[in-house]
């Protein structure tokens, strides 16, 4: 049986995965909150993810044939604010997981960002260099670095802004942030300049199985076929949930008290992934089908 170990568990990401995991998989969660499901083929494992040494022995028990590691804290003014806990959770975790996948002989998937990038110019590929303007950003590509010295059969997937609902529990995207204020007519203020190129989480998390399952070595972006300022990403899916795209305002980033320095435009270019996976990269308006889809209770 095939063996899948992931880490940040109880996470929006991690959450996709283990939803959509093919039923003869052995799924091993790995995560600091406690168990969000329970079914036969699925073991989670309630770990200190600050302690290396735990960490290690987890994945020493868990012999994977595969490590998707998503665990991160992902909060980027949270990163800003507390620089050594971003190090401890975003760079030494990872070292530890590279750490354990090389001892033992597992692939390993490491979740990046489309953030290490500055931002300057947009429509990134994979061989552009990173150039991070934040903490988080920086902590990311130092463990992007940390998987390409030291660990062989790797992909590192730069994941573009992922959107929709938690399949397994509550998620952390800015959909679910923002549903709650469609409904209660709150003003949404945005910055117009920030351009992204959003992926919903259930894709995500299937070009991330067809990537634990392949062979593919080196660096992929995971992204949406549709670069869109964060304003009309905004008013459109207020308009196609069914809410008055007016409570929309723009508000430039620097004008927002507290927050942590973004790249402007972080479009990343998926003409890779579209040609390597089976799993369709989709323009916005097909995401937001998908999410309502398998997810779409989550409006009633």
């Amino acid at each position: 049986m095939f063996r899948l170990a992931i880490t940040g568990g109880g996470g929006f990401v991690a959450g996709s995965v283990i939803q959509q995991t093919p039923a003869d998989w052995e799924v091993h969660a790995i995560s600091g909150k406690e168990p969000l499901t329970r079914r036969p083929g699925l073991v989670w494992h309630i770990v200190d993810l600050k302690q290396p040494a735990d960490v290690r022995a987890t994945f020493e028990a868990i012999e994977p044939d595969v490590v998707i590691h998503a665990a991160a804290i992902g909060d980027i003014d949270f990163c800003e604010n507390h620089p050594d806990v971003a190090r401890v959770m975003n760079l030494e975790l990872s070292q530890s997981v590279a750490e354990s996948c090389v001892r033992g002989k597992s692939r390993l998937i490491y979740l990046s960002t489309d953030n290490v990038f500055d931002g300057t110019r947009g429509n990134y590929a994979e061989e552009d260099r990173p150039a991070p303007i934040n903490e988080y950003a920086r902590t990311k590509t130092a463990s992007e670095a940390v998987v390409v010295e030291g660990v062989a059969d790797a992909v590192i997937a730069r994941v573009a802004l992922v959107m929709g609902f938690g399949l397994l529990g509550r998620g952390s995207s800015f959909l679910e942030r923002t549903v709650p204020m469609f409904r209660e007519g709150r003003t949404i203020y945005v910055p117009p300049e920030e351009i992204r190129t959003p992926i919903d989480v259930v894709t995500l998390g299937r070009a991330l199985l067809e990537l634990a399952a392949g062979d593919f070595r080196g660096v992929v972006h995971l992204a949406g076929s549709e670069a869109l300022d964060r304003v009309s990403l905004t008013r459109r899916l207020a308009e196609r949930l069914g809410f008055s795209p007016d409570v929309v305002v723009p508000r430039s980033s620097a004008a927002i008290t507290g927050r942590a320095p973004r790249p402007r435009d972080v479009s990343l270019n998926n003409a890779q992934s579209r040609t390597l996976l089976k799993t369709p990269m989709r323009d916005f308006d097909s995401a937001l089908d998908l999410i309502l889809e398998v997810s779409g209770n989550r409006l009633r």
